[in-house]
């Protein structure tokens, strides 16, 4: 009799192991290690204008918002260097509005102005900036908060990446009779691939931040042909249009402590694929399908970059590198000034180009960078040169080259200096990080770059 009680106790009590074990082995981890020199804070706040306020892009009278007009700071510190990425959900980068960001961004968290990057999702739905208007100091004394609230909040990360790809843009430039039309173009280049780069603490599973990449003008609430219902003449409300619409998602499905940054790639010539005379305006189910489709790839390319196999990837060594270029490019009736900016945070190299840059741009910069990097190609950052054709479409005519303030022949100028740029933060070209040896000097041993060892 005891031995039968005894084995009813061992087995009562090998099932409780059991369960206890299986309940724990059906919750997945929530934490996991970040072993990294780099430290990481974002803080996020709400720009929208005032009821009634005009949009630009495609000028029209609004009543209300949609949704928010937002704007993020990402700051960045590896221990030496500190950087800061900051998007806002706005048509442009103008000089006047980079100037005043960067010095209320460096003012909050001691960030040097020169490593602050500002770049905006070219939303055809938000407000303008007028130096002296109340809506643009509000954005800046916003825009300080919250950099200084991700000042306070800096806490070591890591960085995974992931890519996905969107079905909803395409080419808005056709050849008809030898010349360039304004027609959707299913045969044009188009850049589909999404790039995402999460920052994760290890609290849980929901990541700090992420940084969200693609390539379409931010259009679909615009007046197209004028002509097709339900909005002929363009959404009635202020938007971020598929960008905000995105993020929102993406925040939705990782809860409160996320927070998300839209960056726009080499979008000049490419737009959502919204079929009309030549396009129609969006709707409320034309957003939602692409800023859907943009926020689903970002979320299961985010979801992936955790898994075990991904983790063990990430570096633990995230040295950041900042250098930027001021140049004269030519244009059609004089010079025009332009900003250039590669900002290397480990692995990642963030390029940037101040307007519209056609979308073969960022094909020939990613050719050149090749595998030294995972080169992110943004647009319409740091300044605004409106559209910043390729000598190819100088040729063929038509809308773009039409309006673009610059002239034939810059598509080389541009590539050669975002690609010297490049070369001198990724540090692996020889004159990037050896000084000129002093003449006479045999024996002079020039330093190395970061990340090399000695022999």
């Amino acid at each position: 009799m005891m031995r039968v009680v005894w084995h009813l106790a061992l087995i009562s009590a090998l099932s409780s192991a059991w369960v206890v074990r299986a309940a724990e082995d059906a919750v997945p981890a929530e934490s996991f290690k970040v072993e990294s020199n780099l430290r990481a804070g974002v803080g996020k706040v709400d720009i929208t204008p005032p009821p009634g306020t005009k949009v630009v892009g495609h000028v029209r009278e609004t009543q209300g918002a949609r949704d928010p007009i937002r704007a993020a700071v990402l700051l960045l510190d590896d221990g030496r260097t500190k950087a800061a990425i900051v998007t806002l959900d706005l048509i442009s980068s103008w000089e006047e509005m980079v100037q005043s960001v960067r010095a209320a961004v460096s003012q909050a968290s001691d960030t040097p102005p020169q490593n602050i990057l500002v770049a905006t999702s070219h939303n055809h739905s938000g407000p303008g900036w007028s130096k002296d208007s109340p809506y643009r100091r509000t954005v800046i004394e916003k825009i300080a908060t919250a950099a200084s609230g991700a000042a306070r909040a800096l806490r070591p990360v890591s960085l995974g990446y992931g890519e996905g790809e969107v079905r909803f843009n395409i080419n808005r430039r056709k050849m008809v009779g030898g010349r360039s039309i304004t027609r959707l173009d299913p045969d044009g280049p188009c850049d589909r691939r999404v790039k995402v780069v999460r920052i994760d603490d290890g609290h849980s599973l929901a990541p700090l931040a992420i940084v969200m990449h693609a390539v379409c003008h931010p259009c679909v609430f615009t007046w197209g042909d004028k002509w097709t219902p339900p909005y002929p003449n363009g959404f009635p409300k202020t938007s971020a249009d598929f960008p905000g619409e995105a993020q929102r998602f993406v925040e939705t499905v990782y809860g409160a402590p996320t927070q998300t940054l839209f960056l726009q790639g080499c979008a000049g010539n490419i737009r959502p694929n919204l079929p009309g005379f030549p396009y129609r305006c969006g709707d409320e189910a034309d957003i939602r399908w692409i800023g859907r489709d943009l926020g689903c790839e970002v979320v299961r390319a985010a979801d992936r970059a955790v898994v075990r196999e991904e983790l063990s990837k990430r570096p633990k060594l995230y040295p950041i590198r900042c250098e930027s270029a001021v140049l004269d490019l030519p244009g059609k009736e004089k010079p025009v000034r332009a900003e250039f900016q590669a900002l290397r945070v480990g692995p990642f190299l963030f390029l940037t180009i101040p307007g519209e840059p056609f979308v073969e741009y960022g094909y020939q910069i990613e050719k050149v960078i090749a595998d030294r990097a995972i080169p992110i190609v943004v647009g319409y950052a740091n300044g605004d040169l409106h559209y910043i054709c390729t000598d190819q479409a100088y040729k063929e005519g038509g809308y773009e080259p039409n309006m673009t303030p610059l002239a034939p022949g810059v598509e080389p100028i541009i590539i050669k200096q975002v690609t010297a740029l490049a070369d001198r933060v990724i540090g692996d070209i020889f004159e990037s990080f050896a000084p000129q040896l002093p003449t006479g000097n045999k024996n002079y041993t020039p330093s190395l770059p970061i990340g090399s060892d000695k022999k």
